[in-house]
């Protein structure tokens, strides 16, 4: 390899600068207004909505506000109130703090401004149970859709419809007040109304459709769901509801950017970059599957370019978990799945930019020659089967952890192949 960069080097690096491309402190300034005049107030949740309410302190000054962040995510700030929730099913903490956010806005009126800070991973960190569920239906929900290999955008269509908070909820709550989101993105197409569930966005989807979607993965839900999907608080807020007249949204990091970022990378140690897209989905082991297969013929072809290339891509797979499973998240199984079928001599990264896969401590991972020797003793495929990627990786040295990184536009993969 032109460049004098090792893979795993090389590969390191690249996520590294696609995780410092969604980085926050670069992103909200250019579209943050001078702070307006009269009451305002801060709210928002996700993985990256602690920096957020930093860099907004940082331009406006301490301010009154409410943000919801993963347990272990806090930030120093200066008058926004952080609190800890737990993702990706939510607990008490979180759930109390968002009927609190709730109450926040309702105290707005006319000529208040309401500035909402949201990433993903809001929809489990903001749980306000609609009127007549519990905390406990809310978990159960989560479990549920975490397990059955929907992608993120029918899970959240699900989650709008049993919620006080997702779906447009939240900015409903604050009217007459104008409201202002300011938004990093972790969904496949970015599209507002499904990052965090779209809390401050209008929503397109109806009771009907979840109903369709919990057919269709044969959700198995508590009796007091469909009781409250039968009622009319279940509809969200459309378009023409008065608040979305002066609400402005703006997204302000996104996959494609960061992908960009780590193909210039790549470029500057001779390594032609290949996007091959930021909105990949669809079961994190046939993705796997599929990418060695297009590693494989890179390799024995020699396309579609001289020399070495990377294979760069972003978006959400998902894990489909039928009885008991081991630790990992949707990257390491993914990377496990590639590596059982990838031809020698390639190399690979998969990692969330969040710097947390699923429920564990690791960002993802990472196979090179030498992670695939220490690990040549390992029956992979039974690792594969009981979705127990992790304790496959940690062994031969392969897990990277980064701890949280306050930022998330979801997936990172690269494949270099010499």
């Amino acid at each position: 390899m032109s460049g004098a960069r090792d893979p795993a080097t090389l590969l390191l690096a690249m996520f590294d600068a696609a995780v410092a491309a969604a980085d926050p402190g670069k992103a909200i300034p250019s579209v943050l207004p001078p702070k307006p005049s009269g009451r305002v107030v801060v709210v928002g949740g996700g993985k990256a909505s602690a920096r957020m309410a930093q860099v907004v302190e940082d331009h406006w000054g301490p301010c009154e506000g409410l943000v919801i962040v993963p347990h272990g995510a806090s930030l120093p700030t200066k008058g926004i109130e952080l609190v800890e929730g737990a993702h990706p099913v939510p607990d008490a903490a979180g759930a109390e703090a968002a009927q609190r956010m709730l109450q926040l806005v309702a105290s707005l009126g006319e000529g208040d401004f309401a500035l909402c800070l949201i990433s993903g991973g809001g929809s489990s960190l903001m749980a306000a149970p609609g009127k007549g569920l519990t905390l406990a239906d809310k978990q159960a929900i989560n479990a549920a859709l975490l397990a059955s290999g929907a992608p993120i955008s029918d899970m959240n269509v699900v989650r709008k419809h049993l919620s006080a908070m997702k779906g447009g909820r939240l900015a409903a709550a604050a009217h007459p007040a104008k409201v202002m989101t300011l938004t990093i993105s972790d969904v496949p197409g970015d599209d507002p109304s499904i990052i965090a569930s779209g809390p401050t966005v209008p929503d397109s989807s109806t009771v009907q459709d979840a109903h369709r979607i919990i057919a269709r993965y044969g959700l198995d839900l508590p009796p007091s769901v469909a009781d409250f999907l039968a009622t009319a608080d279940a509809e969200t807020p459309k378009s023409d509801h008065p608040v979305f007249a002066s609400a402005e949204t703006h997204i302000v990091a996104a996959p494609q950017a960061s992908l960009l970022a780590a193909a210039k990378v790549a470029e500057a140690h001779g390594v032609t970059p290949l996007l091959m897209g930021d909105a990949l989905e669809g079961e994190a082991k046939e993705l796997g599957t599929a990418m060695a297969g297009i590693a494989a013929s890179c390799a024995r072809h020699g396309m579609p370019a001289k020399g070495p290339v990377a294979l760069i891509s972003g978006g959400e797979t998902t894990v489909t978990v039928n009885g008991p499973a081991g630790q990992g998240g949707r990257n390491t199984e993914f990377l496990l799945s590639f590596a059982m079928q990838a031809p020698q001599g390639v190399s690979a990264i998969a990692c969330d930019t969040d710097g947390i896969d699923g429920k564990s401590d690791a960002a993802g991972a990472i196979w090179t020659p030498e992670v695939a020797a220490a690990a040549s003793g390992l029956d992979a495929a039974s690792f594969l089967v009981s979705h127990d990627s992790y304790n496959y990786f940690g062994p031969a040295g392969g897990l990277i952890k980064t701890g949280p990184t306050h930022t998330n536009v979801n997936d990172f993969r690269a494949i270099l192949v010499e």
